[in-house]
Parts: structure tokens; sequence; C-alpha cells
């Protein structure tokens, strides 16, 4: 049995109207990638990811060789995120060879379900306020947000407990971009808020000191993403309560392994694999056999529209794992197609407008980086309001548009 074909595809598929749709996560959240994996034996294999598309050449020296050479396997292509899609192709493909489910050549199978969580863009407080209750209807209990330079997360935080159910519990991801002293007092304050469940990156992740006594100093469970020393220095020197493994961190092995030494630390991991549900079912089948999992981020709740014949449930906050040969997950071939084929989408033209406290307004294409701009770490700034203004037709969109493509940001005095 050997690999026949790799055929590589690039899809948009529309996210629901409700998700807020903002440049520049615009682009980075419409891109997909599928792979199909044929075998000689008339077997195909799917897998997906967030990704952009690379060129077939990448995936050749696969062709001709037996997808068990593969099996817990990083690749060997690099660290690009379209490995982890077709991992999830290759995996999809050598169980239905042998008629099983993907996580019993990963492991042993310690649950039935898994914890999963909804994911949003930054957004200011009234449509994160829409997007928990968009996420409670849809069966969540907990929710990812990146906090911005853009919006104040205390008044992030304020919408979410005015809206959320009492289970329900927010992870910020705090873009490992602030020093100890700026985070620590943050922290300390979202500590009293029964709504914030843990905090992704406060840090920047070279700060091993910061790292250590940052956790020594907060109540909140701390989750590094992208180890810099590749995550068992970090678990041995005690940086964090949990770890994220998947995105950016390597190829699947390195997730699947370093997911079980975890575990033996009795350390929790949070599975992020970014897609649809083809790699909502492959991240459910890691979550399957790792011991310690605290919970998935997949996006798959954001999509309207999907590959798979049916989509996978989310009851109080938790997936079942598929049974089903594989991924167990039937795709539709004519909806491939038809993605494929589709014409890519346009990127609209926005306008960033920043209001300072001190009344000055900041134009900028897009999201403005407010600390290259302003000489203040994200978090230490109140009072600012930020908005994304579209393309209005009108003749001083334009002239405001075209200058600040011209000139970079603009700062006009109030």
């Amino acid at each position: 049995m050997k690999i026949d074909d790799i055929d590589v595809y690039c899809i948009e598929p529309e996210i629901l109207p409700e998700v807020p749709d903002y440049p520049p996560f615009l682009s980075a959240l419409h891109q997909r990638v599928v792979f199909k994996v044929s075998l000689d034996n008339g077997i195909v294999g799917y897998g997906e990811y967030r990704c952009y598309a690379p060129d077939k050449s990448a995936v050749e020296p696969l062709i001709g060789r037996n997808p068990f050479d593969f099996i817990n396997h990083d690749l060997n292509i690099g660290l690009s995120q379209w490995c982890l899609g077709l991992s999830a192709a290759l995996y999809d493909a050598m169980g239905k060879y042998l008629e099983i489910p993907a996580y019993k050549l990963m492991g042993t199978k310690v649950r039935d379900r898994v914890a999963v969580a909804a994911w949003t863009r930054p957004s200011p407080p009234d449509v994160l306020s829409r997007e928990v209750q968009r996420a409670v209807d849809q069966g969540y209990m907990l929710f990812k947000m990146h906090t911005c330079h853009h919006y104040d997360v205390f008044e992030q935080n304020e919408a979410v407990e005015q809206t959320a159910p009492d289970r329900f519990r927010i992870q910020y991801d705090f873009n490992h971009n602030r020093s100890l002293g700026v985070v620590l007092p943050i922290l300390k304050r979202l500590e009293k808020s029964w709504v914030v469940g843990c905090v992704e990156d406060p840090l920047v992740l070279s700060d091993i000191d910061g790292w250590r006594r940052l956790r020594e100093k907060t109540d909140l469970p701390l989750y590094m993403h992208v180890p810099p020393l590749g995550g068992m220095q970090e678990m041995l020197h005690g940086l964090a309560d949990g770890y994220i493994i998947g995105e950016y961190c390597g190829g699947f092995g390195d997730a699947l392994h370093r997911g079980f030494a975890y575990s033996k630390a009795n350390i929790p991991s949070v599975i992020q694999l970014t897609g649809g549900t083809l790699v909502t079912a492959f991240a459910l089948h890691l979550g399957a056999v790792l011991p310690k999992v605290a919970h998935t981020i997949t996006l798959d709740d954001n999509y309207v529209e999907d590959l798979a014949a049916t989509r996978i449930p989310v009851i109080e906050g938790c997936s079942p794992v598929p049974e089903g040969p594989g991924l167990g997950v039937d795709v539709r071939e004519e909806e491939l197609e038809r993605l494929a084929n589709r014409p890519p989408r346009e990127t609209p033209r926005v306008l960033g407008v920043t209001t300072l406290p001190g009344g000055g307004t900041l134009y900028s294409v897009g999201f403005p980086n407010l600390e290259s701009l302003m000489g203040y770490q994200e978090g230490t700034i109140r009072g600012h309001r930020f908005e994304l203004r579209q393309d209005d037709g009108s003749e001083e969109f334009a002239r405001l548009y075209e200058r600040t493509q011209r000139e970079g940001s603009i700062l006009e005095a109030g």
C-alpha cells in the first residue's frame, strides 16, 4: 500500500454572519487548505488546516511512500501549519484502511468526550457580548479571545460577566508582548472576576524568570503557547500551569509526544488545531488519548460552510470523539469542488480610527500597532476608543485612506 497522489485545495468557506469579520483577521480566518491523500488501493483520506496552500512540489516527497511511515510523525518538511492538515489526511487514510478510528493509532482511549472552546477575534465590548451569547447558543461553555491594544480588557470582561451563564469561562490570550510590571496589576484585577478561566501568554515568551515569578503571584492559571525552549525545559522550570500544543508548535508528532509528557507530570494541555470539522475531529481524536487535556480550540464554531456531511455537535461544552473509520467524518466531494472553484474574496477597504484620551485622533489602515505609535505597552492606556470604519464611498474616506496608504498612520491633535 502506497500513497498514489496528494491533491491540495484552497477553499474560503463563509463564516457566520454574526461573527465580527474584521481585517486583518478576514483573510486568515477564511483561508483553509484541504488535503486529499489517495492510496493505490482506492482509499482516500481527507484533512485540512486554516493556512495558506503549499505548492504541490512540497508534498511530492510523500508520494510512493507507505502512509504508515508517517504515523506519529512531524513529516520533517518544515514547521508550516499545513503539515498538520496533511497529517490529518494521513490518519484518515490509515484509519480507513484498518477500519478503525484514528485515535487507535495514537494511543489508548481515556475519554469519550472532550471539552471544546469557541473562539472570536478581538472586538469591542458590545460585540463581544453578542459573541458570548452566540457561543452559549452553540453549546460552548468556554471561549478564547485575543486581547489587543484597541479595546479595554476590563470593559470587555465586564460585558462577558453581564452576558455569560454561571458555568461559562473565558480564556484571554495576552499575545506574549508585556513585561511583568505591566501585566501583574491587570491579572490581579481580573482575578476578582468569576468568568476568567485562564490567561494565555501573559508575558514575553523568553522572559523565563518573569513567567516563574508571575505564576507565584497570581491565582489565575497561566498557559504558554509556542514555548521558546521546546516545551520540556519550561515544564521543568515550572513556568506555566498548562501548555498549548499543535498550532505554531511543530508537527503532529511533537503535539502527541509533548501531550503525553505533560500528562505524566500532571500538567494539562490545550489542543489548538484550527479549521473546520475535519481538523476538529483530528483534535478530538488526540484529546481522546492524552490523559490530561484541558480543552480543544479549533474555530469550527465560526463557519457556516463546511465539507462535512454532518457537523460534530457541542453539548454542555463537550463534543463526542468520532467513532467511524479514520477521522470519522464523511466529506462531500461535490462541496469541496464547489468551494475550491469559487473565486477568491476581495478584502474590503477599512480605516482604523483611534480616539485618544486627550482628544487626538489616529487614522490607520486596519488595526494599528499602538505600542509602536504611542509608546505604551498593551493594557496601560485607558479611555481610548477604536473603530473600524468601512469604505462608505465618500470623498472623506477615500482621502483619509489614500493618505494613510501613502504616509502611514496619521495622528491629528484634538
